[in-house]
């Protein structure tokens, strides 16, 4: 087991959250970071967070850079969410180690496949079907068995999942948009990723169930109401390191309170011209959201609740087609931030945003994720 040094404490919690935009800096993987703490997790109570991570570590976070998966990272997080289902959505405790330990154990300690204290896919996959069931690694490439980040026996299971019951255990605070005056928020894009056939981009998007296997090693979202795109609510999981040498995940909630397609191409257009106009009005060098020339597609704004890292926020998502060519981009729109989100964010979310934007590794990227998932 690694040491004391090099474990990563898993801190989750409604203290502060993370913006859909991240408010994390780029991950980093030192072994000497220290232990750290914070409450526990909408599927995971405050004495299970060191072992929940412990297991995170071994299937991606430790494991040497050349060989992480971020499938596996998902795989593992699906592991634990549909364990957390299996045990009536009662939250894991420090005893569910135990039937871990049983599970996965023995593929730690082994060091002729992986690094002792490591897990492999295959790893992954053996130890889950003791788990959870020999059904489970079948149901994992099933979709009419799998969404909501959790895997299920039977389509039946599926239809009867309940997913406001990760709200069990948090107090969802009302919606804060940016309230400011427009000439005092901040507005800010970073480049567009390139996409699949819009058509499909625009499908897997407006299935909310199916967000979770668009999850980046910076964070993912998780639906938890049963409804379509338009009103969801999305758990947000943020990875990241604050100034203080110490691995964070950080929880928060945001809303779809506005879904534009083609379908009404006047609301569209009128919506593209907002953001464009934001973005020239903020006076930056900022591109405009929509460049001249392109077509939108789609628009998708997603609205912080009380409590979110990023204050009063929306991050505005546009889809949209250029020469032959789909991107997706990010359009960030927030109000000022008071003391002490303000140095947090400029310490740590300025680079997170980059990264879970798209600008570094496709890894790090939700948005490279969703042109994987969806090509």
């Amino acid at each position: 087991m690694p040491s004391t040094d090099n474990r990563r404490t898993f801190l989750s919690g409604a203290l502060v959250g993370a913006a859909l935009a991240g408010a994390a800096v780029r991950l980093l993987l030192s072994p000497r970071l220290r232990v750290a703490r914070l409450p526990g997790s909408s599927i995971a109570a405050p004495d299970a967070a060191g072992w929940v991570t412990d297991f995170l570590n071994a299937a991606y976070y430790q494991r040497p850079a050349a060989d992480r998966r971020v499938q596996d990272l998902r795989l593992a997080q699906m592991i634990l969410t549909t364990r957390w289902w299996l045990n009536g959505y009662r939250r894991l405790r420090a005893v569910d180690v135990a039937g871990f330990h049983r599970a996965f154990g023995a593929a730690r300690l082994e060091t002729t496949r992986t690094p002792r204290g490591t897990l492999d896919r295959d790893q992954l996959l053996e130890g889950s079907a003791r788990l959870l069931g020999d059904w489970f690694p079948a149901a994992l490439d099933d979709d009419r068995r799998r969404g909501w980040g959790i895997a299920f026996p039977t389509e039946i299971d599926r239809a009867a999942y309940r997913p406001e019951e990760r709200l069990r255990h948090t107090t969802l605070g009302p919606l804060s948009p940016p309230l400011a005056p427009v000439a005092e928020q901040t507005w800010h894009t970073y480049p567009p990723v390139p996409m699949p056939a819009a058509d499909r981009v625009l499908a897997g998007l407006l299935r909310p169930e199916t967000w979770p296997d668009y999850g980046s090693e910076l964070g993912r979202f998780t639906p938890v109401r049963d409804s379509g795109l338009l009103h969801q609510t999305f758990e947000i999981e943020i990875v990241g390191l604050p100034a203080t040498p110490a691995l964070v995940v950080l929880r928060a909630y945001v809303t779809c309170t506005r879904l534009l397609t083609r379908n009404d191409p006047a609301a569209l257009a009128a919506h593209v011209d907002e953001l464009n106009t934001g973005l020239a009005n903020w006076g930056v060098h900022e591109p405009a959201a929509v460049p001249e020339g392109a077509e939108a597609v789609a628009a998708i704004d997603l609205t912080t609740h009380e409590g979110h890292f990023m204050g009063n926020a929306r991050s505005r998502l546009v889809l949209f087609t250029q020469d032959g060519r789909t991107w997706l981009r990010d359009v960030g729109q927030w109000d000022p931030m008071p003391w002490p989100l303000e140095p947090m964010y400029q310490r740590a979310g300025v680079n997170a945003q980059q990264a879970f934007w798209g600008m570094e590794t496709p890894e790090q990227s939700m948005l490279a994720q969703i042109a994987l998932g969806t090509a």
